[in-house]
């Protein structure tokens, strides 16, 4: 390629600068600032395939910086990508057009992760980075032998999911991570000494990392920069020194170029600054021409490659696992079977292990682990060894105390595919892992969070450690499918629906205390339907108790004190609430019948109830902070046994008759 790169830089920052300018809203300064380090990686490092975006072997590219997404909008549409067009480009931040303001990875295919909340883009190209080192371990150099490339801005590096992050990436020396950080000195409040004063390279450097630097506009130096980078076995760090902005010439090195639209008279200065004579979002044909030739680089690699594949004998089960779909043993009813033969008195965390325990002898896909809690979460299997940097082909990752970190890089590694993440700590403790969970789900993967110690239930650890309205906050996140099973047998058919569920994260909420197996016989999987009757009532019905978790058992104790009463009772057992809104409305009308009165019992706040016990109905809950002590009196001091909850159901009958 014979074109002067700062030629092809400049075709980035008029389109970054006249894309923000049309929709009158983004971040112009930052693509400008980094067009120059964008051009030589995307022109000459980077291992792509325009014609193929989900090339299994291609390298990641991560835009952790996502506010400025004018950046690797203009990247794809220069090497030759099919979308984004200029027509996409020109709609900028507009209703329909995929070039949204931050990048969506269901909004284009060659977008890796949705990115903009700072620092996660960056903790899940470690997660990409583990599982590339991972199903290298496995399936060697042939098929898989690529890179993790990231462009992170100074907000990314102070965000504290970084930190994480960067002690991961280091004690596990992911040599084939790379970071470019766009070290501008400004965040949109103006300079970055205003907020920070750390040193930055030395906090990675004593976390393992290898730290380089460059002159972010000089191109000799980004390419020395990135050849020192690919040597090291170490993950990189490269501190690009770039002005924001460059090119604008009244506003560059400013934080005025930050977070809005140039204006139009800056936008024509930076057209004379830079020599540019085009109209907005025409480019010229060599520059265009040479930015294509530069994509169709390793489309031979990529031909070179599928004659690996085709002649490799783990062809089969490397494309099953790339593609996502499981194992052909998983369809296997046996340990159903094993649980109806040997009914299980155990805390559903147990149930948890032990299904893993049947899971994991037949999936080779899962990677476990735990936040620090793996003797608490039951989480790792007998079978499962440490993946570590002496042996990446490992199965199960120790996070350390690193709850938004591990969250993070779940979701890389489901993004990178061939992997099905899972990965636990306390249900209390979501609340660190909340923006990588929402992100699970905005981005639709499949990453299984075993959160245990599920309730007041956990005990003598008090109210800062038992949940009261995190499993209702967690059901509140679109596409994210919150299970709390009430006996090992719930436990296993949630884990099935986790592992079959390829288009959204799944979490479930485990017991500490031990729980009674309520159903012993051999049947489909009920909690499929979110919701099922789980004992009919014999009298006349007159009241629908809905319960899950481990209020489960306490329904059907206060059903049987009803019935000894001449009151007819359901027991519905909701493991699920998104799966059982999804059934048509004939099967929830049955099983939650408008003529009786519904009650529900959860160890949790009452706040969401209403919509399924109405507004004549009863939520027996939990609707203050717990305490410390034994989980039997807990349990007894907060209302929650059948001797409690009878007469409420009693006056509320009354009440009903009354009227």
């Amino acid at each position: 390629m014979s074109a002067d790169p700062r030629l092809l830089a400049n075709a980035i920052r008029a389109l970054s600068m006249d894309a923000v300018q049309a929709a009158n809203s983004g971040h112009p300064g930052m693509p400008m600032g980094m067009a120059d380090v964008a051009t030589i990686l995307w022109t000459e490092y980077l291992k792509h395939d325009p014609s193929d975006p989900k090339w299994h072997d291609r390298d990641r590219f991560v835009l952790s910086a996502g506010h400025g997404s004018m950046l690797i909008y203009s990247l794809l549409h220069l090497t030759g990508y099919a979308r984004p067009t200029i027509d996409d480009m020109r709609n900028f931040r507009q209703m329909g057009s995929p070039c949204a303001g931050h990048p969506e990875n269901f909004l284009l295919e060659a977008v890796e992760a949705t990115t903009g909340p700072l620092g996660q883009g960056f903790a899940m190209a470690v997660g990409m980075a583990i599982a590339e080192r991972h199903l290298n371990a496995l399936f060697g150099d042939d098929l898989v032998d690529h890179r993790t490339w990231v462009i992170s801005g100074d907000g990314d590096l102070m965000e504290g999911v970084n930190h994480e992050a960067v002690g991961l990436a280091g004690h596990l020396q992911l040599g084939r991570l790379n970071v470019l950080w766009d070290n501008n000195k400004i965040t949109i409040d103006g300079p970055t000494d205003l907020s920070t004063s750390e040193d930055i390279p030395e906090r990675y450097r004593a976390s393992g990392w290898h730290v380089g630097s460059c002159d972010g506009h000089d191109f000799g130096s980004i390419r020395r920069a990135l050849d020192e980078a690919v040597a090291d076995p170490r993950p990189s760090l490269v501190d690009c020194r770039t002005i924001i902005g460059w090119g604008a010439p009244n506003k560059m090195g400013t934080a005025a170029t930050h977070g809005a639209a140039l204006g139009p008279d800056e936008v024509k200065a930076a057209r004379e600054h830079l020599v540019w004579d085009s109209e907005p979002f025409d480019l010229p044909e060599p520059i265009v021409a040479a930015w294509r030739e530069a994509g169709a680089r390793h489309r031979q690699s990529h031909e070179n490659w599928r004659a690996l594949l085709a002649a490799s004998t783990h062809r089969e089960e490397f494309v099953r696992r790339m593609e996502g779909r499981l194992a052909e043993g998983m369809a296997k009813g046996d340990y159903f079977d094993w649980l109806a033969a040997n009914p299980q008195k155990v805390a559903t965390r147990k149930a948890s292990e032990l299904a893993l325990e049947a899971i994991n002898a037949v999936l080779p896909d899962t990677i476990g682990g735990s936040a620090d809690l793996t003797g608490s979460n039951n989480t790792k299997t007998k079978a499962q060894k440490p993946l570590t940097k002496e042996d990446y082909s490992g199965r199960y990752i120790y996070y350390g105390i690193r709850e938004f970190g591990m969250a993070a890089a779940m979701n890389g590694m489901a993004l990178h595919g061939g992997v099905i993440p899972y990965g636990g700590t306390f249900l209390i403790f979501s609340d660190y892992c909340r923006p990588a969970i929402r992100l699970s789900a905005l981005q639709q993967v499949r990453v299984i969070y075993v959160m245990t110690h599920d309730s007041i239930g956990l005990g003598e650890d008090g109210p800062t450690h038992q949940p009261v309205e995190q499993v209702m906050s967690l059901r509140m996140i679109p596409n994210l499918a919150v299970y709390r099973p009430a006996d090992a047998v719930e436990t296993a058919e949630c884990w099935a629906l986790a592992l079959e569920r390829r288009d959204g994260p799944s979490l479930l909420a485990l017991t500490r205390q031990n729980l009674p197996q309520l159903r012993t016989g051999r049947t489909d999987n009920l909690s499929a339907r979110g919701a099922y009757r789980l004992r009919a009532a014999s009298a006349v019905r007159r009241v629908v108790l809905i319960a899950t978790g481990s209020e489960v058992e306490l329904a059907l104790r206060t059903a049987g004190a009803l019935e000894g009463q001449g009151i007819g009772a359901d027991v519905v057992s909701m493991p699920c609430w998104s799966l059982f809104d999804a059934q048509d409305e004939a099967y929830r009308a049955d099983i939650l019948p408008g003529d009786a009165l519904r009650i529900s019992i959860e160890a949790g706040t009452t706040m969401g109830w209403e919509r399924y016990v109405g507004p004549r109905g009863l939520a027996v809950g939990l609707d203050r902070f717990g305490a410390s002590a034994p989980a039997e009196e807990l349990f007894q001091r907060f209302g929650f046994t059948a001797e409690a909850i009878v007469p409420r159901i009693l006056a509320a009958l009354k009440m009903q008759g009354d009227q």
